[in-house]
């Protein structure tokens, strides 16, 4: 079993900045990637930024030069630097995480709220 534990979220107004994370714990081996996806409503859920199993690091169209994705390796652990938001960023914002065969986890979600 493999938990996913997100922090981090909250009301912002426009402009500003806030740092999610997400810590994976229990049955992992090894990590093949692990990320973010945020899903606003009557939207599809859509990358936000991910490791991959490559090492190569990937970001949404949407959030590219704002987002900032960083992991702590020892601790199963990702951050997710936002800055300049939006409030299309508003979104429920999700962490998964890939272990070996492709299995993917889910945390439950976290609020982004940006005011205008």
């Amino acid at each position: 079993q493999v938990q996913l534990e997100e922090s981090g979220g909250g009301l912002v107004h426009s402009g500003g900045s806030l740092r999610l994370s997400c810590a994976a714990s229990g049955s992992i081996v090894s990590i093949y990637g692990m990320g973010w996806y945020r899903q606003a409503p009557g939207k599809q859920r859509e990358l936000v930024a991910e490791f991959t199993s490559s090492g190569t690091t990937n970001y949404g169209d949407s959030v590219k030069g704002r987002f900032s994705i960083s992991r702590d390796n020892a601790k199963n652990t990702i951050h997710l630097q936002i800055d300049s938001l939006e409030p299309e960023d508003t979104a429920v914002y999700f962490c998964f995480v890939v272990l070996p065969g492709s299995y993917y986890y889910w945390g439950q979600g976290t609020q982004v709220t940006v005011s205008s």
